[in-house]
């Protein structure tokens, strides 16, 4: 299943409202302080009515618990398994729990990117994603499109897990933020390389749902890249009319998210949008269309 949104480009905005503004490139750029100030939401957040979902039901997801596999308990690790081939063949979705990441360290790379998120605009800018790039801050691509705009704001960065005797996150934060988001850095150096150890946990569990050598997508994956998202979705003024991320499927092979209590993630199954509750002490994980067809 593919699920396509096409926009009209940015160029049609010829003269952009007080709440987009223009880089030094002449992007168009989101500013989401000035936006939230607004009385009315403007048309460029609206998405058609047909987009809009209101349903409260949620998605029935699989709750697995790590624990017995990460103790080498070979009887929770089948049925861990067996959880994760039913959750897939049905939609993709699940959540894990004991997955061995301290919770201090979420709330703390919780807390941390909203330092970054707060900054003034010129300062957030600076460090602009470039086209092409993965690194950088991102206004609700209103450098892209001119209509159907999400109500966010992202900061991404690369990952290469093959030597963490680098820190290369470190070395980006300091770069493009400064000394001032040193800790920062160190805090999603931590918190990425805790993250790398969870996929590898997964990938083994997809290999043993698969009935292919345990091993097989670990090896594969081990030395590989992965992109952080950290996705800000400020208060909105009129959020029936808006959506934060519009509907879409993930390109990539494995995605693991952490959602704050304000929930909001939807998944399409059995033609309908279903709501994936949130919960403090768990990650969501889905499989994107890389690994789908691999």
């Amino acid at each position: 299943m593919s699920l396509l949104m096409d926009s009209t480009s940015s160029s049609l905005l010829l003269c952009p409202p007080p709440y987009l503004t223009k880089d030094e490139t002449g992007a168009l750029v989101f500013d989401s302080s000035f936006l939230q100030k607004q009385a009315n939401l403007p048309t460029e957040f609206m998405w058609p009515h047909g987009d809009l979902v209101h349903n409260e039901d949620e998605l029935k997801e699989p709750m697995i618990d790590l624990e017995g596999f990460l103790k080498g308990d070979e009887v929770a690790t089948a049925q861990a398994a067996e959880l994760v081939r039913t959750a897939c063949l049905n939609h993709g979705f699940f959540q894990v729990t004991n997955h061995g990441i301290d919770i201090s360290l979420i709330h703390s790379a919780h807390e941390e990117i909203g330092k970054i998120f707060k900054l003034p605009l010129d300062k957030k800018l600076s460090v602009r994603r470039k086209p092409g790039d993965v690194n950088g801050y991102s206004g609700a691509h209103a450098h892209r499109y001119s209509s159907k705009l999400p109500w966010k704001e992202t900061f991404s960065f690369g990952y290469h897990g093959d030597d963490d005797s680098v820190p290369l996150v470190v070395d980006y934060f300091k770069s493009v933020l400064g000394k001032d988001f040193e800790h920062t850095g160190w805090v999603y150096q931590s918190y990425c390389e805790a993250m790398k150890k969870v996929s590898l946990v997964i990938f083994e569990l997809l290999a043993i749902s698969l009935g292919v050598d345990r091993l097989h997508y670990r090896k594969f994956f081990e030395d590989g890249s992965s992109i952080m998202r950290c996705n800000n979705y400020p208060p909105c003024n009129n959020s029936t009319l808006a959506l934060g991320t519009g509907p879409h499927c993930d390109p990539t092979s494995l995605t693991i998210l952490h959602q704050d209590q304000v929930g909001g993630l939807q998944v399409f199954s059995n033609n309908k949008w279903l709501a994936i509750r949130p919960r403090p002490d768990a990650l969501v994980v889905n499989i994107g269309d890389t690994f789908m067809v691999s």
